[in-house]
Formats: C-alpha cells, sequence, structure tokens
C-alpha cells in the first residue's frame, strides 16, 4: 500500500473536500463567492480542480465561509499546501503529458492494458529510446523521455502498488529487426514477472481478444477519499473515468481480458521463446 503522496491527489482531495464542505453549509458558488470576496469562477474552478495551485488564503476564506473549524480545518489546508508542491513531473513537463503519472505515485493497484506497446511501466530505456525515433522525437527529447520514464518506474521499487500489465505480443514482435532490444525488453520483463506484487500476461497477435477498444488503466487508491479512476489515453494527455458504472464496465473487461490473454506462466515462456 503506498505510504508516499501526490501532489496530483492533494489536489483532487482538496476539491472534493472543499465542494462536500460548501454544500454542507448548504451554500451555492455565488454564496460562498459573495461570502468570501473571490470571483464565482475561482471557487468553481478549485471545486473542480481546475486551478492547479490553489492559494492558502482562499482556502483558509471558503473554510471561514463555511464555518469549519479543527482538526477538519487543518487537514483541509494541509491538502492545500501540498497541492501546491511541484514534483518531479515539473522537470518533464514538455514530454511528460497529463495528469495520469500523478495518479500513479499515491495507487496501491493498477490495471492496464495496452494492445499496441509494452506498458510505459514495464519499458526499458532501449524500448523508450526506438519509440522516441518513430516519434521523430530530438536527441535531447528523447533522453529526456528515458529520464522521465525510469523516474516514474520508482514506484514499482519502494512500496510498490500491485501491477497488473496485460498487452499484446505485438509491442514485442516490432521490434524483430531490433534484436538487441527486444532481448534487453523481454529479459526485463521475465526479471520484473517475478516480483510478488507484478502480474503480466500478454494476448497472442494470432487470436482476437475483447480489448480492440484501446488502451485503459484503472488506478485505485488506499484511502477511500480517493475514488478509483479509469484513464483512456489520448494523444495529449487523456479521458478521466470516475462513474462507478464506467468503473464497473471497465473491471469487467479487464477480468475478460485475463481470461482471453495467456496466463501468467505460458506468458513467461512465450516470452522467452522469442529470444531462443
Amino acid at each position: 500500500m503506498a505510504t508516499r503522496y501526490s501532489p496530483t491527489i492533494r489536489r483532487r482531495r482538496l476539491s472534493a473536500e472543499l465542494r462536500r464542505l460548501r454544500l454542507a453549509a448548504r451554500m451555492t458558488l455565488d454564496d460562498a463567492a459573495k461570502s468570501t470576496e473571490l470571483a464565482r469562477s475561482t471557487v468553481g474552478n478549485i471545486e473542480s480542480g481546475f486551478k492547479k495551485r490553489p492559494q492558502l488564503a482562499e482556502v483558509r476564506a471558503l473554510l471561514d465561509a463555511y464555518q469549519v473549524s479543527d482538526p477538519e480545518r487543518e487537514q483541509v489546508l494541509d491538502f492545500c499546501r501540498q497541492a501546491r508542491e511541484r514534483d518531479w513531473r515539473a522537470k518533464y513537463r514538455d514530454v511528460v503529458k497529463g495528469e495520469h503519472v500523478g495518479f500513479e505515485a499515491e495507487a496501491s493497484e493498477i490495471s492496464t492494458w495496452e494492445p499496441i506497446l509494452v506498458p510505459g511501466l514495464l519499458q526499458t530505456p532501449d524500448y523508450v529510446r526506438e519509440l522516441a525515433a518513430a516519434a521523430e522525437a530530438h536527441p535531447v527529447d528523447a533522453d529526456r523521455l528515458v529520464d522521465s520514464r525510469m523516474r516514474r518506474q520508482e514506484i514499482l521499487r519502494e512500496d510498490p502498488p500491485e501491477f497488473w500489465a496485460i498487452f499484446d505480443e505485438t509491442a514485442l514482435m516490432r521490434l524483430a529487426d531490433r534484436p538487441n532490444v527486444l532481448r534487453g525488453q523481454v529479459e526485463h520483463l521475465v526479471a520484473m514477472s517475478q516480483e510478488q506484487t507484478i502480474t503480466i500476461q500478454i494476448t497472442r497477435a494470432d487470436r482476437m481478444n475483447p480489448g480492440t477498444g484501446g488502451p485503459f488503466v484503472i488506478t485505485e487508491f488506499p484511502d477511500a477519499m480517493d475514488p478509483t479512476i479509469v484513464h483512456l489515453e489520448t494523444a495529449t494527455d487523456g479521458i478521466y473515468l470516475e462513474r462507478p458504472e464506467d468503473i464497473t464496465f471497465y473491471r469487467a473487461l479487464f477480468n475478460r481480458l485475463r481470461l482471453a490473454a495467456l496466463k501468467p506462466g505460458e506468458t513467461i515462456d512465450r516470452l522467452r521463446h522469442m529470444i531462443d
């Protein structure tokens, strides 16, 4: 279970708590804006998470308006302080897009399906460089992409979440003309599969599977205050789903993929066969 914290998660908690407290105080956004002398859009943007780094003075004004006292008041202010911190991603904003990596950092369980690529948390530096080359990235950007990907993977080493990755074997077959890259990536996958918190399965290229709708990640958290999210990746960021019916749908889809994929032991045998 994760003990680290992520500014992304704290922003999410702060937004949810302030909305809950406003509703408990039976105040509308207009009421809150009038009482605090903040713009209505400012109150709304803090609650929606659109405002990434709300000011402590703004949050204090809202807590005053909602008549929130300690210890609840101090907890919310702590969320605000933590939400304002900059994490390691700030250094890589040009190559790390979206908020998903911030959600990963505090997850207790991550379940991912990738029909085209090896999942990012399992990619080797050489594999990342192949992706950068295919995207015609500048060499400096390629180096930064590798650095950021390796930094991201640190969550699997210290107090790791339960990580279940399913991907299609075509992600590796595309490396047929890069035997050294293929060998390094396969050996890394086999090694990672030995970790107690990591499960890896692949789907076969010559068989249909239920995941033709595209990649997705289900991220779950240790605190009930942080609801499960499903991330659907896009070219620039992604779509984040939180509705219970969406979570139920993607959990069921992931379970179907688990049944359609090779079992973990069969997966390792097939991976090893690729480099024999």
